[in-house]
């Protein structure tokens, strides 16, 4: 049975963009775990479940499987996993993965592991791009390098930290996924100009936000069927 590793953030992870492939890949027929840095389950960013933010349909539906779903209710550690057991390896998005996934020793091996490896694929969404800034390939250079990818552009962060890089909730932005991704030599395009953006290069699929989930999810399935 094809196998996807879902890494979710402690920290606040975006709910749409970890419950709509988590979905999508279930109704697929596809064997799901979770994990998460600690292996205590992960919270969600509160914005991503506010009906004024997201709507009444959305913010219902990934609080409903935030707290149901016994796989996101009982994760395991990151450091006991290994991105060679599964067929696919998922990182959903949220501010809060630029505080412990994007941070973490054994996340970064399960993507390097994921895109490097024969048969795996790596889905990373939104802010969780970031990992990308931080990821060493197994020669020592960044895995990114070179790779065309999209993620949280800084012109959407723009409309969300204050003057001082601080978010509503008062904790300050560590860094800008767009910047430091650039910076490591990806050749970044978050499409601005279109509805959805998700970037195929390799075993390593990026997309830019919640609105580009269910097509993100489309197209790992697509991805895993070649």
């Amino acid at each position: 049975m094809t196998s996807a590793l879902f890494v979710v953030s402690e920290h606040g992870y975006w709910g749409e963009e970890c419950i709509e492939p988590l979905t999508t890949l279930d109704d697929a027929g596809i064997d799901i775990t979770v994990a998460t840095p600690t292996g205590e389950p992960p919270v969600i960013d509160e914005r991503s479940a506010d009906p004024d933010n997201v709507g009444e349909n959305t913010a219902a539906w990934v609080l409903e499987v935030d707290d149901t779903d016994p796989r996101l209710n009982d994760p395991e550690p990151v450091a006991a996993v290994d991105a060679a057991d599964y067929d696919a390896v998922v990182f959903p998005g949220g501010h809060g993965t630029e505080w412990d996934i994007n941070q973490d020793t054994h996340a970064r091996a399960l993507l390097r592991d994921a895109v490097e490896g024969e048969d795996a694929k790596a889905l990373v969404v939104c802010h969780a791009v970031g990992i990308l800034a931080f990821t060493s390939a197994s020669d020592g250079a960044p895995l990114a390098a070179g790779r065309d990818v999209t993620g949280f552009p800084n012109e959407w962060e723009e409309g969300i930290v204050d003057d001082h890089d601080r978010m509503p909730d008062g904790r300050k932005l560590p860094y800008w996924v767009e910047d430091e991704v650039k910076a490591i030599g990806a050749n970044w395009d978050a499409e601005l100009d279109q509805d959805t953006s998700v970037t195929v290069d390799g075993d390593l699929i990026t997309a830019r936000g919640p609105g580009s989930s269910a097509a993100a999810a489309d197209t790992l399935l697509d991805e895993l069927e070649h």
